[in-house]
């Protein structure tokens, strides 16, 4: 269960940045955010609603509030370090957030096997590797890897925070209801921040009424990534299910092959085999 569930979950992810990349070409950054978070919060207070999910409301929900605290800092330090590059450092240096979850499964006690161990190694290496790693060319300033660095440690820290928020069904929508709820408060209080600073919050045209639809696709599918990482961890080592749910990056790269035709340069399509071969010796370990 547990790999299918993170391997759900890199899908989810993968998929979600993939329409936020898109997004993001049109519409500033910040407020794709902002609006596909706010489109899942309302499903999911709704969901909440239906369920008597209230009913699971306890301590645990702070872990939920961290999360929805530290997900937005982490995405908003990952997006100024792609904006000061070159992409080619920021984007696999961004992959070091599975770290985080790695060190504190560890921590806990798992003792994962040495296929296990082989197939973390690998899988890392390969999703490193997709992000294209650029070994040679522009300098990098330090202003962009502090904010890499920071947006890893904040990702991370999410992976542990959510799969420690609920124990139950009904309990894990309201965790994520929750979370959710404290992206849009601290997401929408930093576009205001920019605003008033003279950042532009909407295109020429206004609202993307048209893009209505992939702002729910990109925050729904984020919440369900949560949601199936929440429960892979639950129901097996922390240190595989970060790994696998860590894949996302693959998805993304062949996502814009398939539908951009964006060529994978070979480094990243080594990357994606290994990210594979990965998957395959967690999951027989």
């Amino acid at each position: 269960m547990t790999v299918l569930f993170a391997l759900a979950t890199s899908l989810l992810w993968g998929l979600a940045d993939f329409g936020g990349g898109l997004l993001t070409r049109r519409t500033p950054a910040l407020t794709v955010v902002v609006a596909s978070q706010s489109i899942a919060a309302a499903v999911l207070g709704a969901i909440v609603v239906a369920t008597g999910g209230w009913s699971a409301a306890g301590p645990q929900l702070w872990f939920a509030f961290a999360a929805g605290l530290v997900g937005p800092v982490a995405l908003l330090s990952f997006y100024k370090a792609l904006a000061l590059g070159p992409m080619g450092v920021v984007s696999p240096l961004g992959s070091l957030a599975v770290a985080v979850p790695i060190t504190v499964g560890l921590f806990l006690g798992e003792h994962p096997g040495l296929t296990q161990m082989a197939g973390i190694a690998v899988a890392v290496v390969g999703v490193v590797l997709v992000g294209g790693p650029q070994l040679r060319g522009a300098a990098v300033q330090r202003q962009a890897v502090l904010l890499t660095l920071i947006a890893a440690l904040g990702f991370g820290t999410v992976f542990v925070l959510i799969a420690q928020a609920s124990s139950s069904v009904t309990g894990l929508f309201l965790a994520l209801f929750v979370q959710r709820v404290t992206n849009v408060v601290t997401g929408g209080a930093a576009l205001f921040v920019a605003v008033r600073r003279g950042a532009v919050a909407l295109p020429k045209g206004g609202f993307p009424w048209r893009s209505l639809p992939a702002l729910a696709f990109v925050g729904l599918a984020d919440v369900a990534a949560n949601g199936t990482y929440s429960v892979a961890a639950q129901h097996g080592p922390v240190t595989v299910a970060a790994v696998l749910a860590s894949l996302y990056p693959v998805v993304t790269a062949l996502a814009a092959r398939g539908f951009l035709s964006e060529r994978l340069r070979a480094i990243q399509a080594a990357g994606a085999g290994l990210a594979l071969v990965g998957t395959v010796l967690l999951a027989t370990g």
